[in-house]
């Protein structure tokens, strides 16, 4: 479900789902090298990375900010006024809104 909060003009990436060694799925069963190749050959400002705020969500942050790290590109996590824990599509537009605008850089 995409949320629309009118405070993001830019592209998404869908990611596909997150790593998680305990379910098997590693960064090579995700679109992450994807990603690093859309940023790469592209004119890209920034990446907002908008992923769950859990164990897997981190986790995926982590790999996703060492892969982008190369390119120069800032790379920011959307705030955390997301209760932790909480699915991001359950997520109010208000809340996911202000995430966006409140968004600080991603620092590992």
């Amino acid at each position: 479900m995409v949320k629309w909060t009118q405070q993001f003009h830019g592209l998404y990436h869908v990611l596909g789902g997150l790593i998680s060694p305990m379910d098997g799925i590693g960064p090579s069963d995700l679109e992450i090298e994807s990603l690093v190749q859309r940023v790469s050959e592209n004119d890209v400002k920034e990446v907002i990375l908008a992923i769950s705020s859990t164990m897997e969500g981190d986790t995926t942050n982590f790999y996703i900010f060492r892969k982008l790290a190369p390119t120069g590109v800032p790379v920011s996590i959307i705030a955390r006024g997301i209760a932790v824990g909480n699915e991001l599509e359950y997520t109010d537009e208000v809340t996911l809104g202000r995430s966006i605008i409140n968004r600080t850089p991603f620092g590992g």
